[in-house]
Formats: C-alpha cells, sequence, structure tokens
C-alpha cells in the first residue's frame, strides 16, 4: 500500500521537491545576505547608524515579504493539488476497486494516504517555515514586526499547523465532493476564508489586550512615534510602536492632564509663547491610552494558532474516516 501511493503521488512529490529545494537554498542565500548586512549596519556600524534599522528594511524587506507569501500560499496549494485529487482521481478512475479488493480496508486504504502524503506535505511546509524564520532572524529582530499578520503566519509553528489542515481540508473536500476539479475549487477557496478569520477575527481574540496610559514625555521611550497630527478635531496618534509588542489601537487621541482632549488652540497658545509642540505637551501633562498585545505572547499565540489548525485537521481527518466506510463505492 505505501508503495503504491508512493507511485501514484511520485510525480507531485518530486516537482514539489524541486520546488522546496531551490527555495531552500534561496533561503540559505538570503540569510546569510541578512546576517552580512546585519554586521555592517548594526553590530559594526559606528557612525551614521541612525538609519540601520531602515536600510535593512528596504534592503530585505521586499524578499522576506513574497517569500512569505509563498509559504502562505503553499497549504492552500498542496490541499488542492496534493490532498483533494488524492481520494477523487481513484474515485473517478475506479482504481480504488482494486485497492480494496485485495485484502486492504478502506480505512486502511485512507490512513495510509493520510499519514504518507499529509506527513510530506507538513514536512515540505514545516522545514521551508524553520528556514524562513532562521533566514530573517536578524531581520525580525530589528525590524521587529513578527506580529505583522504576514510575517506572523509564516513563521515558527504557524505554518505546520497550516499544512495539516490544508491537507486535511483538501482530502475530506475530495471525499465528499468526489469531483476533481470542484474539490480542488472549493479547498482554495475554504483555506483562504479560514487564513482571512484567522488573522483577522480569531487571532485577535486569543487574549485580551492590554490597555496602557503612557505620559508624552515618556512617549519614545516606551515606543515610537511614527505619526503624529493636530487639526481642528484634536490631535493624534496615527501609528505607535511598541517594541515587539502587536499594537492594537489604530488612531489614538492625545488628552490633557485634566482629562479634556489636546486642541489646536492649545498649541496656538503654546506657540504664541515660543514653545515647540513637545514642550507643550509635556506642560500639560499629556497622556493618550494605548491598546496592545505584549511582546512576550508571541509564542503563546504561536502555540494556540497551531493548536486551532490541528484540533480542525483532526475533526476533519475524523469526517474523512467515518465517511469513508459509508458513502463510497
Amino acid at each position: 500500500m505505501i508503495w503504491l501511493t508512493w507511485r501514484q503521488m511520485r510525480a507531485q512529490t518530486l516537482w514539489s521537491a524541486g520546488i522546496i529545494a531551490a527555495a531552500a537554498a534561496y533561503l540559505l542565500y538570503l540569510g546569510a545576505d541578512i546576517r552580512d548586512a546585519y554586521r555592517l549596519n548594526i553590530t559594526d556600524c559606528t557612525t551614521g547608524c541612525d538609519d540601520a534599522v531602515h536600510t535593512l528594511a528596504d534592503q530585505f524587506g521586499s524578499g522576506l515579504l513574497l517569500i512569505g507569501l509563498f509559504l502562505l500560499a503553499a497549504p492552500a496549494l498542496i490541499g488542492a493539488f496534493w490532498a483533494a485529487p488524492l481520494i477523487t482521481r481513484e474515485l473517478e478512475t475506479g482504481t480504488h476497486r482494486l485497492v480494496w479488493n485485495q485484502s486492504v480496508t478502506r480505512t486502511r486504504w485512507l490512513a495510509v494516504k493520510l499519514v504518507i502524503v499529509g506527513g510530506v506535505s507538513v514536512l515540505f511546509t514545516g522545514a521551508l517555515s524553520l528556514l524562513l524564520t532562521w533566514a530573517a532572524g536578524p531581520f525580525d529582530k530589528v525590524v521587529d514586526s513578527r506580529f505583522e499578520p504576514l510575517t506572523f503566519a509564516a513563521r515558527d509553528l504557524a505554518p505546520f499547523g497550516y499544512a495539516l489542515l490544508a491537507f486535511t481540508l483538501g482530502l475530506v473536500v475530495g471525499v465528499l465532493a468526489r469531483k476533481t476539479l470542484v474539490a480542488m475549487a472549493v479547498t482554495l477557496l475554504v483555506f483562504v476564508v479560514f487564513q482571512l478569520l484567522m488573522a483577522n477575527v480569531l487571532r485577535p481574540q486569543f487574549a485580551e489586550p492590554v490597555t496602557e496610559t503612557i505620559g508624552w514625555d515618556d512617549a519614545n521611550t516606551v515606543g515610537h512615534i511614527d505619526s503624529f497630527g493636530i487639526g481642528p478635531q484634536g490631535a493624534g496618534i496615527q501609528e505607535y510602536q511598541i517594541p515587539g509588542a502587536w499594537v492594537v489601537s489604530d488612531y489614538i487621541v492625545v488628552y490633557k492632564g485634566d482629562g479634556t482632549e489636546f486642541t489646536e488652540a492649545d498649541l496656538k497658545t503654546c506657540e504664541a509663547q515660543g514653545g515647540t509642540p513637545d514642550d507643550c505637551l509635556i506642560a500639560l501633562d499629556a497622556t493618550f491610552d494605548v491598546t496592545y498585545q505584549p511582546a512576550d505572547r508571541y509564542w503563546d499565540f504561536q502555540w494556540i494558532e497551531f493548536g486551532v489548525a490541528a484540533g480542525l485537521a483532526a475533526v476533519l481527518a475524523g469526517v474523512a474516516f467515518w465517511r469513508i466506510p459509508r458513502g463510497l463505492s
């Protein structure tokens, strides 16, 4: 049975292995290049080091983003092109009847396919994930964007769970649909929807975010203000970053010490007295509230996301094993 499964999947396995090998070679090269740039711009930098982070981001950000997108797409493609046809192809050609007449039970037939082919798909995706995590290590340390949706789902444990889920999803859809093209299309659609829901709906609910009040004089000590603006509607921070954290707040209103909003009139009064905006904000004891997921929750979120995907995969596998003896002939 193992030999037969290999014979049926060897073409897909070989060309997929070729793609994975090419991606792995590129990641090894990229990792070495990032480490050289990190050494020159960070470790050994003596003058003009203020723009080191922007230099690394500009040099490697696009390449890492593309590799991350490929890694996000890989489980969906494996689920659609490996798992979905795995059952439907045999049903359409009738080869499953030959196997079942050779003392191979339906349960064993499905188990071998799930373990062998599914294991290879998880292995391929996981290997790429670990290589990308290693290659991007110095970049992630400096740019500090591990919680970004595309970065989070392409690093460490999450891709293992996605690969397992995508494969079992394709397998179950194939068992239920019994048509290859239909199964492939449904697998792609459902898995993409799941990824979007995970990033935008489920992941933010993994833990209650922390809300902290920060004084203006500590604003660039606790974190970093990327954009600050003031107008007739009041003063606000467009983007605030805390090292390693996932800042949930989009627009942050700035308040004076008495609890009222800092206004354009306050700024004009301050400027008339010769003060700068920062001097005015500090003098008025300005504060703002920022809501975020702390940096130390990163691995908790990784394990939760892996657990959710693996749990759903187990449920889907159970559906497949329940359906195989009852609905196919």
